[in-house]
């Protein structure tokens, strides 16, 4: 089944190769497409310049989030679910296409695809554009041409039929996914699956320390958020505990005590990561704090320090055992 004809769009034909099924899809903000393409010259040869399938897997993306090839939601648009079809699409639409191949190919290469771009201005980002790493793409982009896109369309997923990753929610659906990351993962914790729950907690957190980025520090905004992160960020700790990642909980609860030097539960939890390490100084510092700090926790504090001058003293003794005679001079 072969037909061209026009979009409704300047400098776009359509070709359709294999008919699709069912109505035209309703894309709507937040709608995730997902489908193979190929991208060619249109040239005698027809040269391939990118090819989806080679990855191995389809290529996903979330309409209204800006994708820098916008004429792409075009083309899917008029699409139904299995159909194939070839779009020849003329310069005016294709001058981004080296920088955003550029970053699939780096995302396919295991690659961060905005090496080179970040903490800069945009300005010094446009001068990075001067060369992509690769040799077509670069030609690509000293003259603009058209190409012909050949997509495949797989599905479309409205926002709600799917789980949506963090960085395409907006401010409203991450509010909204914390409770329910919360929830998620203190049921995983009753079921002992440590490692599960702490990543919902870990995700949660994500999600917050998206929104905190976007408010001015220790103002009212960013200080809500912050309480929301502070037991998600304990909850977390006490799952690294339970699997044994005692450094992993140092790093996170001595960052949540340079901005909350009071927060007892965190040197709780920082002490017995100090203790499972043998830092017996730190740790007994830090069971003290606690008791200092909330005097309702003297009966945990009084129980976790007797056990650790416990475990250090059968160390020291284990200790001397395996080093006694190591320095003594040879008998005869």
């Amino acid at each position: 089944m072969e037909e061209t004809y026009l979009l409704n769009v300047e400098g776009v034909k359509k070709k359709i190769l294999h008919g699709g099924r069912g109505e035209l899809p309703k894309l709507q903000d937040g709608s995730k497409i997902t489908f193979h393409f190929q991208t060619l010259k249109d040239d005698f040869e027809r040269t391939v310049i990118d090819d989806s399938r080679e990855a191995g897997i389809p290529m996903e993306i979330i309409v209204g989030k800006m994708f820098k090839l916008e004429i792409w939601e075009t083309l899917l648009s008029s699409m139904r679910p299995g159909e194939v079809a070839e779009f020849w699409c003329d310069a005016i639409h294709t001058g981004m296409y080296a920088l955003v191949s550029r970053g699939m190919r780096r995302i396919a290469e295991g690659r961060d695809p905005l090496e080179g771009q970040k903490h800069r201005c945009g300005m010094g980002n446009m001068f990075d554009y001067h060369s992509t790493g690769y040799d077509d793409l670069d030609e690509l982009q000293r003259t603009p041409q058209p190409l012909i896109f050949i997509m495949e369309l797989f599905r479309v997923e409205e926002p709600s039929a799917y789980k949506r990753d963090t960085w395409a929610m907006s401010k409203e659906e991450k509010l909204a996914a914390v409770p329910v990351l919360h929830s998620e993962g203190n049921r995983l914790v009753l079921r002992k699956e440590f490692g599960q729950a702490a990543a919902k907690y870990q995700e949660a957190v994500i999600c917050l320390r998206n929104l905190q980025a976007k408010e001015k520090p220790w103002e009212d905004g960013w200080l809500k958020l912050e309480s929301l992160v502070t037991p998600l960020v304990l909850n977390y700790c006490q799952c690294q505990l339970e699997l044994g990642e005692y450094y992993e909980v140092l790093e996170h609860t001595t960052e949540l005590l340079q901005k909350h030097n009071d927060n007892a539960k965190a040197y709780f939890k920082r002490a017995k990561a100090h203790a499972a390490v043998w830092n017996e100084r730190e740790a007994r510092e830090d069971f003290l704090r606690v008791a200092h700090l909330d005097p309702s926790m003297a009966a945990a504090v009084k129980k976790e320090l007797k056990q650790l001058g416990e475990r250090m003293r059968k160390k020291h003794v284990e200790d001397r055992k395996r080093y006694h005679g190591l320095f003594q001079p040879p008998r005869g």
